[in-house]
């Protein structure tokens, strides 16, 4: 988990992010650092998210914006293939979102009245622990 300022771009932590990235295997062994794939929504669209994870090998399964889509078309065969979309992949986004509602029910979270990055980080790991307790 990365924690940034909240006028910060994500892209520009997108490498940060993948480095600290740990898949642990079923058996004994050191965690792999490349998942098969990531998911997110339109707004990580852009060309050159796809292009960091294309240079890792870590398939993209983001759909494109509608925008995006008709600048396409316009240009007609000169605007290129649409990236392709895992419609199956992307239906588990839900569960990622649904952790996101459950961290707002968190006042303090929600808001980020905590100053400190540490504190704030501090704060999601122990809503995150809470929350996968009650499991």
């Amino acid at each position: 988990m990365v924690i940034t300022g909240g006028h910060r771009n994500d892209g520009a932590l997108l490498a940060a992010v993948l480095a600290d990235i740990r898949v642990p295997r079923l058996t004994a062994g050191r965690p792999r650092t490349r998942p098969d794939a990531v998911v997110a929504d339109k707004a990580y669209s852009a060309r050159a998210y796809r292009r960091a994870l294309h240079a890792r090998g870590i398939k993209a399964v983001i759909p494109e914006k509608s925008d995006s889509i008709a600048a396409r078309r316009r240009r007609g065969s000169r605007g290129g293939r649409p990236p392709g979309l895992d419609v199956a992949a992307y239906r588990g986004r839900n569960v990622v979102e649904r952790h996101f509602a459950l961290t707002k029910q968190w006042r303090g979270l929600a808001t980020r009245y905590d100053k400190l990055a540490v504190t704030y980080r501090a704060a999601v790991v122990l809503a995150a622990c809470i929350t996968w307790s009650r499991i």
